[in-house]
């Protein structure tokens, strides 16, 4: 229903950099994957910008309004 494409499962390769401070040696690679919830939970609440939803921007009073599980059901 968008008409565009949106990333759910989203995965990657870490680079050499983040990994040295943590000691691993250069020629190790890192993969990393997840289930990307934030992107439906963007469109579903109508969120243009995931700082908004992740990280210091966060508007708690979203969260306390709009729980993502529901007990009384």
């Amino acid at each position: 229903g968008l008409k565009k494409w949106v990333e759910v499962g989203n995965s990657g390769v870490f680079r050499p950099e983040l990994l040295l401070p943590m000691g691993l040696p250069e020629n190790v690679s890192v993969i990393a994957w997840g289930l990307s919830l934030e992107r439906p939970t963007m469109i579903k609440y109508g969120i243009k910008n995931i700082r908004e939803l992740m990280g210091h921007r966060v508007n708690l009073q979203m969260v306390y309004d709009s729980p993502m599980c529901r007990l009384d059901v």
